[in-house]
């Protein structure tokens, strides 16, 4: 059995690629961590008409949700998933004795990068994110702005130094674009391959072959 994973929604635009990876994560591993930050909320409802109350259920509940372009949520066993509280600081996820395989903030947005980066624990994504970090464990960054500040690439940089994986949502083209579920799924198809997650949503890509 595998350590858990624990997913943050941060308050970026992109909601629909954090709630994908959350649905499939949670039927591809054994147990998952979930936190939505206020400002997460906010964009779940106005990108994807998602009402999230800030309450354990309805949180956890982002794994059922149906989505546009998919319609009902995958099919499949559901992992065990925990939600967290954004400020609950005694979570089992903010402290380093609690075992964790990696931790994904998908997407993550300018204020979060910069809070991670300065070791800045205003909340529980902040702190889990810290976490892994000092623990040397695998944390994913996916970062969703254009364009792009010389803050906001410092942030990265360093980040990226600290042991982060900066895996910003820019989706290919070359794997048979038949609509816009495709373009996410290259997004979240590379989160869960930093993951070590076995997935089968894109098209992999085959190389040439002589003639």
């Amino acid at each position: 059995m595998t350590h858990p994973i624990v997913l943050a929604i941060s308050g970026a635009s992109g909601a629909v690629y954090g709630v994908r990876l959350a649905q499939l994560l949670a039927r591809a591993t054994d147990e998952l961590h979930l936190v939505v930050s206020s400002a997460g909320r906010k964009v779940l409802e106005l990108e994807l008409g998602l009402t999230v109350d800030d309450d354990l259920e309805s949180t956890a509940g982002l794994v059922h949700a149906p989505l546009p372009w998919w319609g009902e949520s995958p099919a499949g066993e559901l992992a065990t998933v925990h939600a967290h509280y954004e400020h609950d600081m005694t979570a089992s996820i903010a402290s380093g004795s609690f075992l964790t395989s990696a931790m994904v903030i998908c997407p993550c947005s300018g204020g979060t990068l910069s809070s991670v980066v300065n070791g800045a624990s205003r909340n529980l994504i902040h702190r889990a994110a810290d976490v892994h970090l000092k623990e040397g464990r695998p944390l994913v960054v996916v970062p969703r702005e254009t364009p792009l500040s010389r803050i906001q690439l410092d942030n990265m940089l360093r980040l990226r130094d600290a042991g982060a994986t900066i895996l910003p949502a820019s989706p290919g083209w070359y794997h048979g674009i038949k609509g816009p579920a495709d373009l996410v799924d290259f997004v979240v198809a590379r989160i869960l391959d930093q993951l070590g997650v076995d997935q089968s949503i894109m098209q992999r890509w085959p190389g040439s072959s002589d003639v």
